[in-house]
């Protein structure tokens, strides 16, 4: 069973939803990555060893530990504030 953990930043972001129907998307994502935990886009160069999911306009990314079964979803960030 894998375990999910939420950082700080990804927590402020999905408060600052206010679109429900944006928020349900999130939601989706989330449900996917927990299910496939490789299921997102892997990330090169300073953000090696995460992953990001496309959920326009945002990316949501997380870090995959395969060691230890464990997800932490670390932030959710508008595609232009990169």
């Amino acid at each position: 069973m894998v375990t999910v953990a939420y950082d700080k930043r990804f927590e402020q972001g999905i408060k600052k939803i206010k679109d429900q129907g944006l928020k349900e998307k999130v939601k989706k994502q989330i449900k996917k990555i927990v299910e496939n935990p490789e299921t997102g886009k892997p990330m090169r160069f300073i953000r090696k060893d995460t992953r990001e999911v496309y959920v326009p306009p945002f990316r949501l990314s997380y870090a995959y530990l395969k060691e230890e079964d464990k997800i932490i979803f670390l932030e959710l960030y508008h595609k232009d504030e990169q």
